[in-house]
């Protein structure tokens, strides 16, 4: 395996002073010494994969150096227009080094390794998406030696052909690497526990659209302790940032209906020109959990936790907004929200971290997809 110390050494032996991405679980590890290493203001935790992308960009502008762009492969489609429109050898020709967690790889005998629905066909595309976007690539695995030479001769190519080259790492790659510090509030909700007092507020007949990651998952384990069904819940497993369009799509379709969204902060600040779509939809209960990090993949902080995401709400035009922190105010706000004729935006902020047996729910997506079409088509007349 990798140790994540040999990885960061090699970056300064090769004069790569600037790292930024969206974190992967894969790639915690790393990530966390990526952290620790580099000083704030050359190590950023983007908003989108693309972002880190223009980051990278202004970064070769200013310094010559190529830098390393760490991201899931799930967001390789994040970093495909300013990859191809601006980075490549044909375009401005600017060099950067990709590292990219491989979920749902696939092995040497082209089986699959096993992991959740929404990894399956990004798995299976990763490198043919490597391979149509002409970025080169290593594979690392735990049996990589020698990743310096590896880095060494991806760098080298970055920068001889004047466009991005790629690192695919594999699960188990990297030996563990752990954070200190937290710097959030101990005497905050857990996210769960926000999400059960949602629930303890909303009406049976109120669909709700969640997010990618923990909040899905606590989300159908409560309806599953309560044994009150999962009907009424779209869980978007995938395409992280996108459940507040996803929410804003059914509630132009049924305006009779008022919809809910539970969501991220990580996942709004990716799409965040967003908001001011869902902020048209009169009947949308847009409900967001901060806790200022991308607790799925690691705990690495987001900046969520220093901005008032509920007041750039408003800014989008959100009729309501409202900011909560405890049971009650989350349970007081919602049913206010539920009376008020528009939409309404309620940020809550909660500490990080998730219950070591947390489940993983298990209905397909496309189960998911068919009970819920059928419970928005109650009462539909239109």
């Amino acid at each position: 395996m990798i140790d994540p110390n040999e990885f960061v050494d090699s970056l300064d032996k090769l004069d790569i002073r600037f790292a930024a991405g969206v974190p992967d679980s894969l790639l915690k590890d790393v990530c966390a010494r990526i952290t620790s290493h580099f000083p704030p203001a050359r190590h950023v935790i983007a908003a989108s994969e693309g972002g880190a992308v223009g980051l990278a960009i202004g970064h070769y502008l200013a310094t010559g150096r190529p830098a390393l762009v760490y991201m899931q492969n799930s967001g390789i489609g994040n970093m495909i227009n300013p990859v191809t429109s601006l980075a490549d050898p044909q375009v401005c020709g600017i060099p950067m080094l990709f590292m990219i967690g491989w979920r749902g790889e696939i092995l040497s005998n082209d089986d699959q390794i096993h992991d959740e629905p929404q990894h399956v066909k990004q798995g299976q595309i990763t490198l043919r998406q490597l391979d149509i976007l002409d970025i080169p690539y290593r594979i690392a695995d735990g049996s990589t030696e020698a990743i310096g030479s590896v880095l060494e001769e991806l760098t080298g190519l970055a920068m001889s052909r004047s466009g991005p080259t790629a690192l695919v790492v594999r699960q188990r790659t990297f030996t563990p690497f752990k954070r200190t510090g937290s710097g959030h509030e101990k005497n905050l909700l857990t996210r769960e526990e926000a999400i059960a007092g949602v629930l303890l507020a909303l009406p049976a007949d109120v669909p709700i659209i969640s997010t990618t990651g923990m909040a899905s998952r606590e989300l159908f384990e409560l309806r599953k302790a309560s044994v009150s069904g999962h009907h009424r819940d779209f869980l978007t497993v995938g395409g992280m940032g996108h459940a507040g369009q996803i929410a804003a799509g059914i509630a132009m379709a049924r305006p009779d209906r008022r919809i809910a969204c539970i969501d991220g902060d990580g996942a709004v600040l990716m799409h965040m020109g967003s908001l001011a779509v869902s902020a048209e939809c009169a009947n949308l209960l847009h409900i967001v959990i901060n806790n200022g990090a991308h607790d799925s993949v690691g705990g690495q902080p987001t900046k969520g936790a220093r901005l008032d995401i509920a007041q750039i709400a408003k800014a989008c035009g959100y009729a309501r907004i409202a900011r909560a922190a405890t049971t009650d105010e989350i349970m007081t706000n919602v049913k206010v929200m539920l009376g008020h004729g528009g939409s309404s935006f309620l940020e809550i902020r909660c500490r990080t971290g998730a219950r070591p047996d947390l489940g993983r729910p298990d209905r397909t997506p496309s189960r998911n997809k068919e009970d819920f079409m059928r419970f928005l088509q109650e009462n539909f007349h239109g």
